[in-house]
């Protein structure tokens, strides 16, 4: 390994180490609570030295929200995309879903910090850097309104509430269980099934969904946030 290649991976070691640090004292502490200081402590680095790899506080929470998402994956590309094209349009909606509560569980620090911290920087202050993400979203509301099309929900679904409404179950059970609220013998796997097929049965049924059709920049806002707009 040359000069040039071993300084890159030591930087990038130096550059996880923050992030990885940053995540955990995000989700301990809060991200309002947190400064580039308290990271360079746990690292025992000098804050100087994390400013050489991140402009700000904030650069380094879109930094892990990015790869957040990166793990949350895009269901529109790659081998997921295969195997989702292989379901019924309903079960297809269905794995896209469970797939946010499955997140959950998987990484539970980056859904706590891309979900619930609700002092983090918006996500769509960086609207370049998270194309990616709208365009998941935009995915999962052309899957709706596919099944609009098809005859699985009624022409009166709007897609965009629909959409809003299955990820505020899915986001609402994985808070219960994050935030250790679930009741004694609960199962949140079981609750976010019988969410996720309660809200589903509620469309094909034609429900009426009274909330009116907003634009949402991204997916990942906190849920106070969300609840507010």
């Amino acid at each position: 390994m040359g000069i040039k290649e071993r300084q890159e991976r030591d930087r990038e070691a130096v550059r996880r180490a923050i992030l990885d640090a940053a995540r955990e004292l995000f989700v301990a502490e809060g991200f309002r609570n947190v400064s580039i200081r308290k990271i360079a402590e746990r690292i025992e680095y000098s804050p100087a030295a994390i400013y050489g790899y991140f402009p700000s506080k904030d650069d380094i929470f879109f930094s892990l929200a990015e790869e957040g998402f990166r793990l949350l994956g895009d269901p529109s590309k790659g081998e997921r995309r295969e195997q989702l094209a292989t379901l019924e349009p309903l079960q297809r909606i269905r794995e896209m879903f469970w797939r946010i509560y499955e997140f959950s569980r998987q990484q539970p620090q980056y859904f706590a910090l891309m979900f619930l911290d609700r002092s983090v920087p918006r996500i769509s202050r960086e609207y370049d850097r998270f194309a990616f993400a709208r365009e998941s979203k935009q995915h999962i509301v052309e899957e709706l309104a596919r099944c609009v099309k098809a005859k699985v929900f009624p022409a009166t679904v709007k897609p965009i509430v629909a959409m809003r409404v299955l990820m505020a179950g899915m986001l609402g059970v994985a808070a219960l269980k994050l935030s250790e609220r679930l009741a004694p013998g609960e199962d949140a796997d079981l609750l976010a099934s019988d969410v996720l097929d309660t809200t589903l049965a509620g469309l094909c049924g034609g429900v009426t969904l009274r909330s009116p059709e907003v634009a949402v920049p991204c997916l990942a806002e906190p849920i106070a946030d969300q609840q507010a707009s």
